[in-house]
């Protein structure tokens, strides 16, 4: 089974979906052959690469209501992800563009599954966890030395475009199945799953995915007209 999730390192809910689906994943007796695939999603295009203004002060000029405004949305966000475990210090995070951070991130997929996913834990606790500004390279290249990718590869990719198609792709691809926010869950390219649901919802989706691909046989009938190791009752 696979789940490719569509979100972005800068987005609360998508921490908090993570979490949430890790949890359904923990108790579902196939988990071991989910793969999990993160693609590119991101909540703005234009935000800067340098950072000129905090998290709060960014929500207050977007909704309204100035830096108070701003912080009392972050500090109701902080409370939802304690829930979950995670201490996030999004009062102290910068506004910041993600573009290099999706890169870093199509790089790892192409390593492998597996530490695709390790990075985006890496990037979303530096964020999140340690208020660390992610479109900064060193900050990144911190996050790729800590799940192994190549450094001369790191190197590549920071000092180029690559992979800027296929994070091209991917938001394409998030549109066509009408995603209009993160997170995003697709599962088997058949369900989709929209927002941090609860673990419930999650568990619920995952067994009637894999019961969809792996139908279990209905027997019809008994065992008295039918022959057993220990012969034949005639």
């Amino acid at each position: 089974m696979r789940i490719e999730i569509w979100s972005d390192v800068v987005c609360p809910w998508c921490y908090v979906g993570k979490r949430r689906l890790e949890t359904a994943l923990a108790g579902f007796e196939h988990a071991a052959d989910v793969e999990l695939v993160y693609r590119s999603f991101q909540l703005d295009p234009a935000a800067p690469l340098v950072p000129t203004e905090t998290v709060a002060e960014s929500l207050g000029r977007k909704y309204g209501g100035g830096p108070a405004a701003g912080q009392q949305m972050v500090d109701k966000m902080e409370a939802v992800a304690a829930e979950e475990g995670l201490l996030f210090r999004l009062g102290e995070a910068q506004h910041v563009g993600t573009v290099d951070a999706h890169r870093l991130l199509h790089l790892a997929l192409a390593e492998s599954t597996a530490t695709q996913v390790a990075l985006k834990e890496e990037l979303l606790a530096a964020y999140f966890v340690r208020a660390e500004n992610v479109a900064d390279h060193d900050v990144l290249r911190a996050a790729a030395a800590t799940v192994g990718l190549d450094a001369d590869r790191v190197e590549e990719v920071l000092g180029s475009q690559e992979y800027a198609d296929a994070m091209e792709a991917d938001i394409r691809q998030a549109a066509a199945y009408g995603a209009t926010g993160v997170p995003f869950f697709v599962v088997d390219g058949r369900y989709g799953i929209s927002g941090a649901q609860p673990p419930e919802t999650f568990a619920q989706v995952l067994t009637q995915a894999w019961d969809d691909t792996h139908p279990r046989l209905q027997t019809v009938g008994g065992t008295d007209e039918a022959c057993g190791p220990d012969g034949c009752a005639i």
